[in-house]
């Protein structure tokens, strides 16, 4: 193992980096600290790293002092645990003059495949003068890992596949929140190639019928190698017929019991306990979301129906049945993954009177915004149905001014000493956390 481990290392150190589009993260490396980057596989964590390889080789760091391992490489599947320590004396075995006297900077793709891997990088981290990268496909895992073994010295970080400003930027298209109506045409134009092929950065590009292939691939790839072989799930058949359940509802409300009287139905007898964990198990591999009631009780908050998003609206038209999905479906998950990428505290709103916001979202400093998703104001029942909904609740919550988030429609409306901003999809996409935060400054239309 230990000479195969050096000629992964070698082999690496005379590749050519595929090094891909720059992405817009903020992800910073802390010294003394494991850069940890969580997110669904296919994502870019891998192009991220190799990213960060050609930053260091820019600065000068020779690739003689960078280690790199993808865990998913077979060579390696025998590597456990109790073994792990071969990695490094692999690599002072080709270069002992380095030990003690340069930094190794150390980049581990998809650890998490390794059971107990935190003890290793942890010692590492402690006893080798180094830098430590990880990616991983499985937030609870690593999240968990890194809490009870690190101790505080790792820092964590998302990464989604790409939002609409880098899939402009992959196709060198400049952009800005102010912009002629020109350049407002040709953005929109290029929203609607970008509301086709979703979000991967693979299927940037391909035809439709390629993209839809590759997408059902990430589909069985992230059931079956990062739900029921990383849990070992004994009912693999019913953990199916909920994912293809959901993908089917996407947006829509559901509650544990009636998804196990589904699965029941299709003659799966599994517990209810089960479907819990799957559901938790979905979203721990950033495949599907949960978001639940906002109420100041977690109880009744937990107890209410609860809403499904996914990763990737197009990845939900290409695994659908398309029966009961719609655009307006697709189009409140496309504003659920944009304010996801930069919150985890998104929640549905219903009123006192029962009329139900679509989201509230509260970040770090504890301030909260309203958004609502409506395809199109053009009918009269729609738009006061929408507005006085989004309304009350503005009021319930005493903030200022909401959004509703369409398609195409653009209008301020001033109400009751309130102000809703309708924007469209594609301006929307443009917006950052602190925009959504300040509607008035920057969407003073």
């Amino acid at each position: 193992m230990k000479e195969i481990l050096e000629q992964i290392i070698l082999d690496f150190q005379e590749s050519n980096l595929r090094t891909g589009i720059p992405r817009s993260l903020n992800i910073q490396h802390i010294s003394g600290k494991v850069t940890v980057c969580m997110g669904v596989r296919r994502s870019g964590k891998s192009t991220y790293i190799f990213q960060e390889i050609e930053k260091l080789v820019k600065q000068g760091i020779s690739k003689k002092n960078i280690l790199y391992l993808n865990f998913f490489d077979d060579r390696i599947h025998k590597l456990q645990h109790d073994n792990l320590w071969l990695i490094v004396d692999a690599y002072y075995s080709l270069y002992p003059e380095k030990k003690n006297v340069e930094t190794i900077y150390f980049f581990f793709d998809e650890i998490q495949t390794i059971s107990d891997w935190e003890p290793f990088v942890d010692r590492i981290l402690r006893t080798e003068n180094c830098e430590i990268y990880i990616t991983g496909s499985s937030a609870k895992l690593l999240s968990k890992e890194i809490a009870t073994q690190m101790r505080g010295r790792a820092l964590s970080w998302e990464i989604f596949p790409f939002s609409f400003k880098e899939f402009l930027s992959f196709k060198n298209i400049e952009y800005s929140k102010k912009m002629s109506t020109k350049k407002n045409l040709f953005v929109k134009k290029f929203f609607e190639e970008y509301w086709q092929s979703g979000s991967f950065p693979e299927v940037l590009g391909v035809d439709k019928m390629i993209r839809v292939k590759i997408h059902q691939e990430y589909f069985q790839s992230i059931l079956f190698r990062d739900l029921i072989d990383r849990h070992n799930i004994i009912h693999p058949n019913a953990l199916s017929d909920l994912a293809y359940k959901l993908i089917d509802n996407i947006a829509a409300l559901y509650s544990i019991n009636k998804l196990v009287n589904y699965l029941h139905s299709l003659g799966h007898k599994i517990p209810k306990t089960a479907v819990s964990d799957y559901l938790e198990w979905f979203e721990d591999a950033y495949f599907l979301f949960t978001v639940r009631l906002f109420d100041a009780s977690l109880s009744r908050s937990k107890s209410n129906p609860k809403k499904i998003y996914c990763i990737d609206h197009a990845f939900v038209m290409s695994v659908s049945s398309g029966i009961l999905t719609n655009s307006g479906h697709l189009l409140e998950n496309l504003v659920f993954i944009t304010l996801r990428r930069f919150s985890e505290s998104i929640f549905y709103y219903k009123t006192r009177s029962n009329k139900e916001v679509d989201f509230i979202v509260q970040s770090l400093d504890r301030s909260k915004a309203l958004i609502q998703v409506c395809e199109s104001m053009k009918s009269e029942n729609t738009r006061k149905r929408e507005i006085n909904a989004l309304l009350e609740a503005m009021k319930e919550q005493e903030l200022d001014n909401g959004i509703i988030v369409t398609r195409d429609d653009e209008e301020k409306i001033c109400m009751d000493n309130k102000i809703i901003f309708v924007i469209p999809i594609w301006r929307f996409l443009l917006l950052n956390e602190e925009d959504v935060k300040d509607l008035a400054h920057c969407l003073s239309l």
